[in-house]
């Protein structure tokens, strides 16, 4: 299982891939490496990054948590 993309991402990324294979190793890709190569790193990489993104946004919103529950504290207090 790897990243679903849209044909508008899938062509983006594509170029940016050739277009780095070209700058950085003088290589030109056609179509095929070039998605073979997107394939390859969606599938290899997508879940990682995913997973990664899900941990991220938990601390985030751990951190929004503990303020919201500060923020509370403050506000009962107030009222006492």
């Amino acid at each position: 299982m790897g990243i679903k993309l849209t044909k508008e991402e899938k062509k983006r990324l594509g170029k940016e891939i050739q277009d780095y294979f070209l700058q950085e190793r003088d290589e030109e890709l056609g179509i095929i490496a070039t998605e073979k190569m997107l394939d390859f790193f969606g599938r290899s990489l997508g879940s990682l990054i995913y997973n990664k993104a899900l941990d991220d946004a938990r601390i985030w919103f751990m951190n929004r948590m503990e303020d919201i529950g500060f923020d509370y504290d403050l506000l009962y207090k107030q009222q006492s």
